[in-house]
């Protein structure tokens, strides 16, 4: 009996594990834990466990919690301008799309990829336009393991429980954005907070909201313009951070809202690459292909006040090594096998060191016409790059680029995947696919 009551505890302990709560995952890092049942191959009739249709747009990640999986869409009554990929060297829609519009959450099941229940979180016209590429379920759910958070940017937060019974919403009051590209930072949850950054045009902000009631705990004012990067919770020995990136200035806060450290980092004029941390650096970049600003930062933990570089530097007491025209424009960094791999959108990649930041190798090029969004993941000793047009290039890890073969699903992909439980959960612009090896 004891032994059988040890394999229990220890199954549930590394199904806690295997959860992915939020966007990349619950180390925010996009590396999953390997498993021989993951992927490296696939195809439309290769490895698909099950496929499920998601009516409307979105371009949120899957998150998964036991056998629940967590998805947002928003659908229209009548058709408008489709999100498509590409590079946009300028605005975004001149005006919100004049139809009514659904803003949506579904619960599939992780096995069958059935749905298990859907709601409908909002109904109405848009109120702010969108990034031509974007969508109005760009930001990914995130959950605690009990109760489910989905935050529509410009719309609100909405609270489940696991059954999909509404709990609570706490409404946002839509503002301009830059060129009206609208949200995109996804909510992260932390001891009982749910954190959310609206960085805007008119009056930006930091707020964390009771993860039971839906109230607002704090809220401070960011003098800040648009971003779109997701927060962070960094705990470390020292203590708990929250971390966001800022055009004007790089953040930490405690997570009663206060101040811990902060610097101009001289960060691109569009910020959305999202913090991360790996072996014990945390890592801040940014960069607008166009701009000449396109900086990386890695930092080690127990920072305080300004620390900022001066004269020149390239490192201080709390940053230890940063680069000056390395940063990606819309992909998140990965750090693996003490790598620090950092994915172009133009189809691109350069590799250097994750500790010192020397340079491996700059620029290397994937086939012609690999355009990228979704941030790149990893286990099993391979890196995987997900482009525009559905293909996964697979890359061992290693101090040399060598792609070793390439998976296509042939349909627009603009979502990161997730990882959990053997699986792999890849959504294209019309389905969610399961992947795991048969």
């Amino acid at each position: 009996m004891l032994l059988s009551l040890l394999v229990f505890l220890s199954s549930q302990a590394l199904g806690s594990d295997e959860n992915w709560t939020r966007f990349r995952g619950p180390n925010a890092n996009g590396v999953a834990a390997d498993d021989q049942r993951l992927p490296d191959s696939w195809g439309q009739n290769a490895n698909i466990k099950w496929k499920a249709p998601i009516p409307g747009w979105g371009w949120g990640s899957p998150i998964v919690w036991g056998d629940r999986v967590f998805i947002s869409a928003v659908h229209s009554d009548e058709d408008y301008e489709k999100p498509k990929g590409g590079l946009y060297l300028g605005r975004g829609r001149e005006t919100p799309p004049d139809t009514v519009h659904h803003w949506m959450v579904y619960c599939l099941s992780l096995e069958s990829g059935k749905v298990l229940w859907k709601h409908e979180a909002h109904q109405g016209k848009p109120k702010v336009p969108r990034h031509p590429k974007s969508t109005y379920a760009a930001e990914t759910p995130t959950t605690d393991g009990k109760r489910l958070y989905v935050l529509f940017g410009d719309v609100g937060l909405y609270c489940y429980d696991f059954d999909g019974t509404p709990l609570w919403k706490h409404p946002i009051e839509a503002r301009k954005t830059m060129w009206g590209y609208g949200a995109a930072a996804s909510p992260v949850v932390h001891d009982g907070q749910v954190i959310m950054v609206y960085d805007n045009q008119e009056s930006s902000y930091i707020s964390a909201i009771d993860a039971a009631t839906g109230k607002t705990r704090w809220k401070v004012n960011r003098e800040e313009k648009s971003t779109w990067a997701t927060p962070l919770v960094w705990q470390h020995d020292g203590r708990t951070e929250i971390v966001t990136a800022g055009k004007n200035e790089n953040r930490s806060y405690g997570t009663d809202g206060s101040l811990l450290w902060h610097f101009d980092g001289r960060m691109s004029v569009l910020t959305i690459p999202s913090p991360f941390t790996s072996d014990g650096l945390l890592y801040i970049t940014s960069g607008y292909f166009q701009d000449n600003k396109r900086p990386v930062y890695a930092l080690r933990p127990g920072a305080k006040g300004d620390i900022g570089l001066t004269d020149d530097r390239e490192s201080n007491d709390s940053i230890v090594w940063s680069l000056q025209k390395m940063g990606p424009y819309n992909t998140s960094p990965i750090v693996y096998g003490g790598l620090y791999y950092t994915l172009l959108d133009r189809g691109m990649i350069t590799c250097h060191d994750a500790q010192t930041g020397e340079l491996v190798y700059n620029r290397k090029r994937f086939p012609k016409g690999a355009s990228f969004t979704a941030s790149p993941w990893a286990y099993n000793g391979k890196v995987f790059f997900l482009d525009e047009s559905g293909n996964t290039f697979v890359m061992p890890v290693g101090r040399e680029f060598k792609i070793e073969r390439v998976n296509a699903l042939d349909e627009l992909c603009i979502a990161t995947p997730a990882v959990s439980q053997g699986k792999l959960l890849l959504r294209t612009v019309s389905q969610l696919y399961c992947i795991t090896q048969h």
